[in-house]
C-alpha cells in the first residue's frame, strides 16, 4: 500500500480521508471532532441536527405552528440553531486539528436561509460546506460572504460543468473540492439521472476521469476531486492516488463510520449492520424527495414494496377497455378500471385493503384502515422540512400557495419523522435505514471480528495503513 501523504483542503493539510455527512443526526458534531481530531475532514449534518436537550441547554424547539408555512420556518430555525451547537461540539472536540465540514441538503425548504443562519453564527469553526441533493447554484456566493470553502455534490461532469457555468467560476478560488458522489454506490439520496439506468452501474473511474479532464480545463488542476460512495478502504483505490489522470484525490466514507464507537446511531441498528447480505441493499425511488436513494431492505422498505402493488390504474370516464365502474372509499366518488383489475381489487378489499386513494399517476391505491389512517395524519402533520414533497404536496413558494399542484402521494412517506425515530432507535425495522452499497462488507470483515466496534481514531488509522 502506497504511504497516505496529506493534502491541502480547506486551506489545511490533512489526510484525505472525508467523513460523510449523514442526517438527521447520524453524522453529529462528536463524529466529525473526532475525524478533524484524527487529522481527517469531519463533517456533521446540517440537515435538521438531533440533539438532546443537554446539549442544547434547554428543552427542544416544539412545532406547535398550525400552518405547514409556519411550521416549515419553526423547523429551519431550529435547525440553525442545533447545527450551531453541534458546530460548536465539533470544534472543541477537534482540538484545533483537522477541517470540519458541514454537509446541508440543498432539496431542503429554506436551504439558503439555514446555510446563512449557521454559518453566521459559527464564525471561524466551520471550514468547508458540502452540499448537493439539487443544483446549488447559491452555495458559491454564500461561501464567498463567509469566506468559507464550498463543496457541490455531483453524479457526473456534466452537472459540474452547469454549476461552473452558471456561477462557481466567479469564486473558484473559495472552490475546496468537487464531490463526486456516485448515484449506484453511495447511501442516501442519489443523483441517478433519467438517461442512467439504475440496474446498470458504471465503473467510477472514467466518470471521474472525466471530471477531471473538465477541472484541469478551467484551470483547476489543483483542486481535489473527492470519491464518494463504494469507499470501503484506500487500499482497493490505490491506482487513483498519485496519478495525474485522477489529479489530487480524496476519500469521502459514509457507511463505514456507522459502526463506531461515537457513531450516535442506536445499538440495534449497529447490530443490523453486521447482519447484512450483498442483497440487503438496493436503490428504490419511494422517497418524498423524488430521488433514487440507496437503504435497507427491512420491514420498513417491504411494506412499501408490498403497498406499490396494489395499485390498479382508472381514467374519470368510460371506454371501451375501462369500463367497470369502482367507488372511491376516500372520496366516494366512481371511476373506471379494467375488468381485470376491477376483480383484483375487491380480492385486495376481502384481505382488508379497504381504502381506496387517488394517486398521482392515474392509479388508485388500495390500504388498510390503520395504515391509511397513519399517511393522513403524517400528509396533515408535515413540517415543511423539503422544499417540494412529493408524499405532502408541500411546496416551499408563496407564489404557488405552499402546493406542488400534484395529488400527494400516499406511496411515500414523511421522511424527517423516520429519520428521526431511526436515529433514536425506536422500532429500527420499521424505520428508514439509509445504507450504501458496502454496508455488507461490515459481515465480512475481520476488523469487526467478535463484535469489535472501533474508535473513529482507530478507524482512520486503519485506513491510513489500506484496511
Amino acid at each position: 500500500m502506497k504511504i497516505i501523504k496529506k493534502i491541502g483542503i480547506s486551506g489545511a493539510d490533512v489526510y484525505p480521508i472525508v467523513e460523510g455527512g449523514k442526517g438527521v443526526g447520524v453524522s453529529n458534531g462528536l463524529t466529525a471532532g473526532a475525524f478533524a481530531a484524527a487529522d481527517a475532514v469531519g463533517t456533521f449534518s446540517g440537515t435538521y441536527p438531533n440533539l438532546t436537550c443537554e446539549e442544547l441547554d434547554g428543552p427542544s424547539v416544539r412545532r406547535s405552528e398550525k400552518t405547514r408555512q409556519n411550521r416549515s420556518k419553526q423547523l429551519a430555525d431550529e435547525g440553525i440553531r442545533e447545527s450551531v451547537a453541534q458546530a460548536r461540539i465539533a470544534h472543541e472536540v477537534s482540538g484545533g486539528r483537522g477541517r470540519i465540514h458541514m454537509n446541508i441538503l440543498w432539496g431542503l425548504a429554506k436551504a439558503e436561509i439555514m446555510v446563512d443562519g449557521i454559518l453566521s453564527g459559527t464564525k471561524g469553526m466551520i471550514h468547508g460546506i458540502t452540499c448537493g441533493a439539487g443544483m446549488p447554484y447559491k452555495l458559491a456566493e454564500l461561501a464567498e460572504k463567509y469566506k468559507t470553502y464550498f463543496y457541490p455534490i455531483v453524479s457526473s461532469m456534466r452537472a459540474f460543468n452547469i454549476l461552473w457555468t452558471r456561477s462557481y467560476n466567479r469564486f473558484s478560488h473559495l472552490l475546496g473540492g468537487v464531490v463526486y458522489e456516485d448515484p449506484w454506490l453511495a447511501g442516501g439520496h442519489n443523483g441517478l439521472s433519467n438517461k442512467e439506468n439504475p440496474l446498470v452501474p458504471e465503473d467510477p473511474y472514467p466518470r471521474v476521469a472525466k471530471l477531471r479532464a473538465f477541472m484541469n480545463g478551467v484551470g483547476l488542476k489543483e483542486t481535489p476531486v473527492v470519491m464518494a460512495g463504494g469507499v470501503w478502504n484506500l487500499k482497493e483505490y490505490e491506482h487513483w492516488i498519485d496519478n495525474p489522470e485522477i489529479g489530487p484525490v480524496a476519500f469521502q466514507l459514509g457507511t463505514r463510520p456507522l459502526l463506531t464507537k461515537e457513531s450516535p446511531i442506536s445499538d440495534a441498528w449497529k447490530q443490523k449492520l453486521r447482519t447484512l447480505k450483498k442483497e440487503d441493499i438496493f436503490l428504490n425511488k419511494f422517497s418524498p424527495t423524488s430521488f433514487y436513494s440507496s437503504a435497507i431492505n427491512n420491514a420498513f422498505l417491504s411494506e412499501l414494496y408490498d403497498r406499490s402493488t396494489r395499485q390498479i390504474e382508472y381514467k374519470d370516464a368510460p371506454d371501451a377497455h375501462f369500463c367497470e365502474p369502482l367507488t372511491l372509499s376516500s372520496t366516494r366518488k366512481t371511476v373506471y378500471v379494467e375488468p381485470d383489475d376491477w376483480a383484483r381489487s375487491e380480492a385486495w378489499r376481502e384481505e382488508g385493503f379497504s381504502v381506496s386513494i387517488k394517486t398521482p399517476d392515474s392509479t388508485v391505491l388500495f390500504l388498510t384502515k390503520e395504515k391509511a389512517r397513519h399517511i393522513q395524519k403524517d400528509q396533515s402533520e408535515c413540517s415543511g422540512c423539503l422544499a417540494g414533497c412529493r408524499f405532502s404536496g408541500w411546496l416551499d413558494s408563496e407564489e404557488h400557495r405552499y402546493v406542488t399542484g400534484l395529488r400527494p402521494d400516499p406511496r411515500s412517506y414523511c421522511i424527517l419523522k423516520t429519520l428521526q425515530r431511526v436515529i433514536q432507535g425506536i422500532n429500527v425495522e420499521h424505520e428508514l435505514m439509509f445504507s450504501g452499497s458496502i454496508g455488507y462488507r461490515f459481515a465480512g470483515d475481520p476488523f469487526y471480528a467478535n463484535g469489535h466496534i472501533p474508535s473513529i481514531s482507530e478507524l482512520v488509522r486503519r485506513l491510513l495503513c489500506g484496511g
